[in-house]
């Protein structure tokens, strides 16, 4: 469970658990030490080099069902990651594409006995055509909140029909989780009074984490989901059409293109960095 460690991930990794699966979840702080059957590794998602760091580390060959639910929102002024991104693409898409790549080649390929495919599950909010401006992905141009998250959500939606395409050992799949009641918009509007006003104001449409995790449970687990890998759901675990720009060949390279030009500049620096010290 990448991100696991609150909000939806953490709701999921608690309902596998108490079904007896082994969960491993990667995040900031543990919250989980009493409860059996999950364990914990520690990163900063919000960097490239840590992102490698953990897809080379994760055990992916016995990994039957990976999730990656980390996410932020962007808030009113722009904020970079110490390798130079834009925090909200960081966390929210580009260390989750560094950690698919890594991991995606060898899941599931060591299990035992298991006769469901591996599978990768992308938490974001495909179908809503949300279009990156893949001319300036990194917001280093001109910055808007809405516009830096929307970079976020259609690289999620085309890096699911991206995995699909390229790793046909693995299924993957995205989730639109709809509102859920988590800290994700903590940052979206600068202020923690402000931000706990917009929650209340919009709490009726809203699940809470664990609802929305017990109904999920059961699609993350079906077994007529084998071979169906680019399949998009909603909350409700019914599934949806992608967005028609994710779809779109030359739209979708280019934005693959720039996320790769982006995470490659972060790994690239800091391995510069090392060596000059």
């Amino acid at each position: 469970m990448i991100g696991g460690t609150g909000g939806i991930g953490r709701a999921l990794s608690h309902q596998f658990a108490a079904r007896g699966a082994n969960v491993l979840v990667v995040g900031q702080t543990f919250r989980d030490q009493e409860m059996p059957r999950i364990t914990f590794m520690k990163a900063d998602l919000g960097s490239m080099r840590e992102a490698r760091r953990i897809g080379e580390a994760l055990p992916a060959g016995n990994i039957d069902i990976v999730v990656f639910t980390t996410g932020i929102m962007a808030g009113p002024k722009r904020e970079v990651t110490s390798e130079g991104i834009e925090r909200d693409l960081a966390v929210s898409y580009l260390s989750r594409r560094v950690i698919l790549n890594e991991i995606a080649p060898r899941l599931g390929k060591e299990r035992a006995g298991s006769d469901m495919r591996p599978r990768i599950f992308v938490v974001g909010f495909p179908g809503t055509e949300q279009k990156a401006n893949v001319d300036d992905l990194n917001s280093e141009r001109s910055y808007k909140r809405f516009a830096a998250h929307s970079n976020t959500v259609a690289g999620n939606e085309v890096l699911v029909l991206e995995a699909a395409r390229r790793f046909p050992d693995v299924d993957v799949f995205g989730l639109n989780p709809g509102f859920v009641k988590t800290n994700i918009r903590a940052n979206l509007l600068g202020s923690r009074a402000l931000f706990a006003a917009l929650e209340w104001l919009t709490s009726f449409m809203m699940v809470e984490p664990d609802a929305y995790a017990e109904r999920l449970i059961p699609l993350l687990v079906a077994r007529d989901l084998d071979g169906r890998s680019g399949a998009m759901f909603d909350n409700r675990a019914r599934a949806i059409l992608t967005s028609p720009s994710s779809t779109e060949p030359s739209y979708a390279a280019a934005l693959m293109e720039a996320s790769d030009r982006l995470s490659s500049r972060a790994l690239v620096g800091r391995a510069a960095e090392g060596e000059g010290t």
